[in-house]
Formats: C-alpha cells, structure tokens, sequence
C-alpha cells in the first residue's frame, strides 16, 4: 500500500479535509491510468467506453447528444466528437429523430454492443484485482463521497 505522502513527496498538509480531498484526486488519477490501459487495449478511451455504457442503458432506444452529455462522467467532454470517432468505428449509428427532424439521435450498433461487454469483462476484472475493498468498506466509501458531493 502506498501511502499519499510517499506517492506525492509531501508531508504536511493544512488539514485532514486537505489530505483527503487530494487523496481523492491521486487515487481518481490512479484509477483512470489503470482503466485506460485496459481500455487501449480495445482502441478505446474512457470517454468512448463512457459513452458506449451510457448508450447500453437505453439500447434498443435512440439517444441525442445532450442526454447523453448530461450523464458523463466528466461534464466538459467533447460528445459530438466522441461520437464521430465512435461512429467511425462503426461502434455507434446516428439518424434523425422522428420526432425532431434538427435533432441527431445515436444508437449502438452490434459491433458497439460487443465491445462494449469486452470492455466492460476487462473493467470488471482489473476493478477486483485492484481495489481491495470488501462490500462493506465499498459501500462506507460509496457514503462518505456521496456526502462529500452533497453541494454539487
């Protein structure tokens, strides 16, 4: 186990708040390093796979860009253009909405799906081998973030 003042060279901290919150942002930068060699190894990013997930949740249904923008994990991500990367791919299918004819609506396609579950076998099992929490210590954890993120 490495301690945070071993991995950033520091010592002193203004307070535990302090310590915890760049615990935080260290262990947040450790985990995507992690995911996304896994994810390289299936030519995608974390935004990709991000996006192919978020896709899943309403497959077979259509999605447009700003829904699918409102539920990334980090808010500032280019999705217009991941999308033209995934599509690219072939990862992904984009028409026109029945509904709105100005609106462009993404789907999974069966080579998206596929990956997708690669992706997710891959993200799962690093997931178990490197984060040594049992369920109770995860679901602690999973309460003192949520509250943490309480005035979000």
């Amino acid at each position: 186990m490495v301690k945070l003042e071993e991995a950033i060279q520091a010592s002193k901290f203004s307070s535990q708040k302090q310590k915890a919150g760049l615990n935080i942002l260290y262990t947040a930068w450790w985990l995507k390093t992690l995911l996304s060699r896994e994810l390289k190894t299936l030519g995608l990013t974390h935004e990709q796979y991000n996006v192919l997930r978020i896709l899943k949740g309403k497959h077979p249904n259509n999605m447009c860009v700003k829904d699918i923008g409102c539920r990334m994990i980090e808010k500032n991500s280019n999705v217009p253009r991941i999308i033209d990367r995934l599509e690219l791919k072939k990862l992904v299918s984009r028409t026109t909405s029945s509904i709105d004819k100005r609106e462009t609506v993404m789907t999974l396609t069966n080579d998206g799906i596929n990956i997708l579950e690669n992706a997710s076998t891959r993200i799962n099992k690093a997931f178990s081998l490197n984060i040594e929490l049992d369920e109770e210590d995860a679901t602690q954890l999973n309460l003192l973030l949520e509250r943490m993120r309480e005035k979000e």
